[in-house]
């Protein structure tokens, strides 16, 4: 997809969300091991060019950081600073930082961050109670413009509404894939719905995962088309208070709405939960879900 930047690949599991990790499970699928690591073709993908000269990652839109590997991974401490200079270079594209090691991401902050990156959203990833717990105050202590948790793959039900006080302003929740076998309840699904619509906090169902229970019926539901689809029709996304980014271009001039990118969507994505989160059809051909 071309709104995914994986600088790096390859993990180190870390806690139990980390089990049945999908990029385990495709790596293994491709004769590969998840757990080696090492930097990508992609590495400057956001400074990479068409032939007219134009970036091929337009002005406005959100990229997701480190989707195969997760971005504070110790072992990739050797090319995160090159990273964040592409990331302030391109101070007119959304970056999402997504991580588990919550407890290094202060330490993985670039020297200027001061505040934070106008065009960067930090992000926790929690499946449970205990990691939200030890996450999310963390996330809440450090300097940051934007904020959001990621609860994927979600294997227990979370209060997350204590935490809700305006700094996270979208929270994404989805159950586990590929080789899980864990449960993500409706029940949890609804309870964070709640929560989130209660503190006009942005809430998006992505996925049920293969193993889903509504009502204390368990289902078993493959592929990725009919997990989002189920997720999108139980209505659970709930759009909050909108964030306000501040792009700017390579004068520092800040960019208007009209000089943004703008999402468009094929007759697949109508009944796609993830529409809110994604930055719309890769140069009209669609996603890779869709195809």
């Amino acid at each position: 997809m071309h709104d995914i930047w994986n600088p790096w690949h390859g993990c180190v599991k870390y806690s139990e969300g980390c089990m049945n990790c999908y990029m385990y499970v495709l790596d293994k699928m491709r004769n590969q091991d998840g757990s080696h690591i090492y930097k990508t073709n992609d590495f400057a993908y956001p400074l990479s060019k068409n032939r007219d000269g134009t970036y091929k990652i337009q002005s406005g839109e959100k990229i997701r950081v480190c989707m195969t590997s997760d971005f504070c991974l110790e072992e990739a401490d050797i090319w995160r600073d090159d990273v964040w200079s592409m990331i302030r270079r391109r101070q007119d594209v959304i970056f999402f930082i997504l991580t588990k090691r919550a407890e290094r991401l202060k330490e993985c902050l670039p020297d200027n961050w001061g505040e934070g990156y106008e065009n960067v959203i930090l992000n926790v990833t929690c499946e449970n109670q205990k990691r939200a717990d030890e996450r999310i105050p963390i996330l809440l202590d450090i300097p940051a413009k934007h904020r959001g948790v990621m609860l994927a793959p979600l294997i227990g039900p979370i209060d997350l509404e204590k935490y809700l006080d305006g700094r996270i302003e979208e929270v994404t929740c989805g159950g586990e894939n590929y080789g899980g076998t864990r449960a993500c309840d409706f029940d949890w699904i609804k309870s964070l719905h709640n929560q989130c619509v209660n503190k006009n906090t942005t809430f998006t169902f992505i996925e049920t995962g293969s193993h889903f229970v509504k009502d204390g019926i368990h289902y078993r539901v493959k592929g990725k088309v009919a997990q989002t689809r189920i997720a999108y029709r139980s209505k659970m996304n709930y759009q909050g208070k909108k964030p306000v980014y501040h792009l700017y271009d390579f004068f520092d001039n800040e960019l208007r709405e009209n000089q943004l990118y703008k999402r468009e969507f094929s007759e697949h994505c109508v009944e796609c939960a993830s529409k809110p989160i994604c930055n719309g059809c890769a140069r009209r051909f669609g996603c890779k879900q869709c195809l």
